[in-house]
């Protein structure tokens, strides 16, 4: 038994899980992994195992669940701790992703949708804390940066010039630099239809469980809309997107002409972003399985940047980022194969 195995069976002895069987659950693009552990009498819970020697850390998350949960929210509860270690015991909110429920029962699509946005509201209700790291200009270019790092020269197998990242940051700059000036809400970041749960026995909002927010910020209200709108994992039409742009829109009373650009241009943000770290996860961590995303996430892409003021970084895009075809897409495999 490794000593991370002996800190894991210690913690669950410690919360009194100790007769419990274990089933791994999920892991994710981090070095987090998630267990459903089930005792004798049929109680279920799930583990948490963020261990802090790879970067992890649970009391982030720890605080964003109380939060959620003192706002209304449905986090799971906490039911046992070790800080330290990096375990938590989390109640268990069953198996009913969104992205599960969706793919067997379409119908029920535009309704669970709307019950995430309505939630979304509600979680704008609640204040920032006021520790809590600004989603600003400086992240935004931070973040977009990975698609020079890491996509350009695996599907292009050279050096990227520096004059083209330069050009690129411009654009970002500008494409950004309007949205700043919006009140800054709590922000999940990974807002989407494998990280919540549909709880129909629940009343209210507390029918969506939140999953997956230990890596919140205070940023633009429409950042978590375009992580559920426009999701790396799973198909959405546009005409979905828009009903539900509109539904926030009406809900929210923003101003649809400025809230239509901030989407469009958090959205285009966060797509070369993602792009960037599905190559990374590839190339640097062997998880070639995020490659076969990168397309239906350059369809985000190129919809957001139709948005006529988003018009420099669409010509950015179109000189220099090679389209994510299967040769492409074979490239960045291959590096990572030889690396």
């Amino acid at each position: 038994m490794t000593n991370r195995q002996q800190k894991r069976e210690d913690f669950i002895e410690s919360v009194g899980w100790d007769d419990a069987q274990s089933v791994v659950v999920a892991g994710d693009a981090s070095n987090r992994s998630y267990d459903r552990l089930t005792k004798r009498d049929g109680q279920t819970a799930i583990l948490m195992n963020a261990p802090p020697e790879k970067g992890e850390d649970v009391k982030p998350f720890v605080k964003i669940l109380k939060l959620l949960r003192a706002g209304g929210l449905e986090a799971p509860k906490l039911l046992g701790a070790d800080d330290t270690h990096g375990f938590l015991l989390l109640e268990d909110l069953g198996d009913g992703l969104f992205a599960r429920i969706c793919a067997t029962n379409p119908a029920l699509e535009n309704p669970l949708y709307r019950t995430a946005i309505d939630v979304l509201v509600q979680l704008h209700q609640i204040p920032a804390p006021a520790d809590i790291a600004p989603y600003d200009l400086a992240a935004y270019l931070r973040e977009t940066d990975l698609v020079t790092q890491w996509y350009l020269p695996s599907t292009t197998g050279q050096k990227v010039k520096q004059t083209v990242v330069e050009a690129y940051q411009v654009e970002i700059t500008t494409a950004c630099a309007a949205i700043q000036n919006t009140t800054p809400v709590l922000v999940l970041r990974d807002y989407h239809a494998e990280n919540l749960l549909w709880l129909p026995e629940r009343d209210g909002l507390k029918k969506v469980g939140l999953l997956d927010f230990q890596d919140a910020l205070a940023g633009h209200p429409a950042y978590d809309l375009v992580s559920l709108l426009e999701d790396a994992r799973r198909d959405t039409s546009h005409k979905m997107q828009n009903s539900m742009k509109d539904y926030f829109i009406d809900k929210s009373g923003a101003d649809k002409e400025t809230f239509n650009y901030a989407y469009a241009a958090i959205g285009a943000q966060r797509n070369l972003k993602i792009i960037g770290i599905f190559a990374r996860l590839c190339v640097r961590d062997a998880k070639p399985h995020y490659i076969d995303m990168i397309p239906r996430v350059w369809a985000h892409l190129q919809h957001d940047l139709s948005h006529p003021k988003l018009i420099g970084l669409k010509n950015w895009v179109g000189e220099n980022l090679p389209v994510p075809t299967s040769e492409a897409l074979t490239r960045i495999k291959e590096i990572a194969n030889a690396t």
